[in-house]
């Protein structure tokens, strides 16, 4: 049998009794419904002080199934895998922990720690004394040393059981689901989005997840893949919506009608707007941004006051204090870095030189060019499904668009860089013909062009080029490819 003892988060242990105990009761249940998909003979036992979970199991991967699903359950700040035996002496106690540590001690300095409840006629200290002169005695090179020993070997007797404990395991901490109020968290794929949705999980919100499109299909699967994994390892106890929101209209009316360098802080704006009016629909309360300060010119804090100024919804940003570094750090432990390695930037293709000081009258008057029914149309056709519809959909691969680093006589590029790039470094190739047509005016103005030709899109990096060029091949446009000179 396999038995693991989850310890209370010592934050919930302080709390009030009521509170307390309805805090446990919805960890135990998040963990019973994890447990019995590893195996259907799993139990739980909710106790006053711990939660007990327990297996007939002997196949070690239902063993490592249930470690790993007890990591990935919030509210769990360790758990202790342990060995139960019944005891008339101190001698049963030490004989089922020479079993287990026999191998473990060889050689090796130990000493042992007891934790006792209940009425005996020994103390801690008298189990420690007995297990531990035992182990000395019978562990071939094993040394008893108190401070800073190489094991320790921890025993816990609760009335009439002993617990020997194998191994001690961490979890994620933070509150079980859903302890807090529901969130809606903007996911753009990228490593702070993740981060700060996974953050926000971990502190126990049903985290729902918000996509704004700037990238078409190949931007769509990727976020889908990525909040899908994080709900499947995180929050898959509870039901999520996924919302996915066409912005493409919205950027082209920016960089159509608002000055390059308010551009950024317009964007964000309108996601907020967006997102305030979706979250209001769904009855959520409050939105989440991977955001953190001074990362980069949309997050310094005063271009964050005047995004703020566009709603009254409340705005969490759990990464607002994190470096870099750190972000990327927890994206790694958590799963979800390479994700957001292949997942370029969007938001960074609108200004090319962004106010970090962004002033509210002057965001205001910008503001005042853009089409506000265009924002309204794209919110009113948001697309919401539970994120379990999406499953197969997270399974479909990723396809790319052929590339070419030398291009065939005839062809015809098509750079489809803001008229501001273009100006500044503008594409010449010797006996090639090259079309200036802005990537945000290619869903209209494509069809346009001459049929039966070879037409190659081209932006600086490549990233730009290789999703329009995607979302080209689904409306039928099979004759186009990307021009990607080495």
């Amino acid at each position: 049998m396999f038995k693991f003892i989850v310890k209370l988060h010592p934050e919930i242990s302080i709390k009030s009794k009521s509170v307390r105990k309805r805090f446990t009761k919805l960890l135990a249940s998040n963990v019973k419904n994890m447990v019995i998909r590893v195996h259907e003979d799993a139990k739980v036992i909710q106790n006053w002080d711990n939660i007990v979970v327990m297996c007939k199991s002997q196949d070690e991967e239902v063993r490592l199934g249930l470690i790993d699903t007890l990591k990935r359950v919030p509210g769990i700040v360790q758990f202790i895998e342990v060995q139960e035996t019944t005891f008339e002496s101190l001698d049963d106690i030490y004989q089922v922990a020479l079993e287990l540590n026999k191998e473990r001690l060889k050689g090796k300095t130990f000493c042992v720690r007891c934790k006792r409840q209940g009425k005996h006629d020994f103390t801690s200290s008298d189990v420690e004394r007995y297990v531990g002169g035992g182990l000395n005695q019978n562990v071939e090179g094993a040394q008893v040393k108190l401070q800073k020993p190489e094991i320790t070997v921890k025993v816990e007797v609760k009335n009439e059981f002993a617990y020997i404990i194998k191994e001690t395991h961490f979890g994620l901490g933070g509150f079980p689901l859903p302890t807090q109020e529901d969130v809606l968290s903007l996911m753009s794929g990228g490593f702070d989005s993740g981060v700060a949705s996974y953050l926000m999980m971990r502190k126990g919100a049903r985290t729902h997840f918000l996509f704004f499109n700037l990238g078409g299909a190949t931007h769509e699967i990727g976020v889908k893949q990525a909040s899908y994994y994080l709900w499947k390892q995180f929050s898959s106890t509870h039901r999520v919506k996924f919302i996915k929101v066409d912005f493409e209209p919205v950027v082209a009316e920016i960089l159509e009608n608002i000055e390059n360098s308010q551009m950024g802080v317009v964007l964000k704006r309108m996601m907020m707007r967006a997102g305030s009016a979706i979250a209001q629909k769904l009855g959520i309360d409050a939105l989440v941004t991977g955001e953190s300060l001074g990362q980069v010119s949309s997050q310094t804090l005063a271009n964050l006051n005047v995004i703020d100024r566009v709603t009254e919804t409340l705005i969490l940003r759990p990464l607002i204090q994190h470096d870099k570094q750190e972000i990327i750090d927890i994206a790694r432990s958590i799963g979800t870095s390479e994700m957001a390695e292949a997942m370029p930037e969007f938001c960074g293709v609108i200004s090319k030189k962004p106010t970090v000081k962004a002033k509210l009258d002057k965001i205001i008057a910008e503001e005042e060019n853009f089409d506000f029914d265009v924002l309204d149309t794209v919110v009113n056709n948001a697309r919401i499904m539970c994120i379990k519809e999406i499953e197969a959909e997270t399974k479909e691969e990723v396809k790319e668009a052929e590339s070419a680093a030398e291009l065939p006589k005839g062809a015809i590029v098509i750079d489809i860089r803001s008229p501001e790039e273009e100006d500044n470094d503008p594409l010449e190739l010797d006996g090639i013909e090259v079309k200036h047509l802005p990537f945000y005016k290619l869903a209209t103005q494509f069809g346009d062009l001459p049929k039966g030709e070879d037409y190659y899109l081209y932006c600086k990096k490549g990233v730009m080029s290789q999703l329009q060029a995607l979302i080209l091949h689904e409306e039928g446009y099979t004759n186009v490819k990307v021009y990607r000179p080495e």
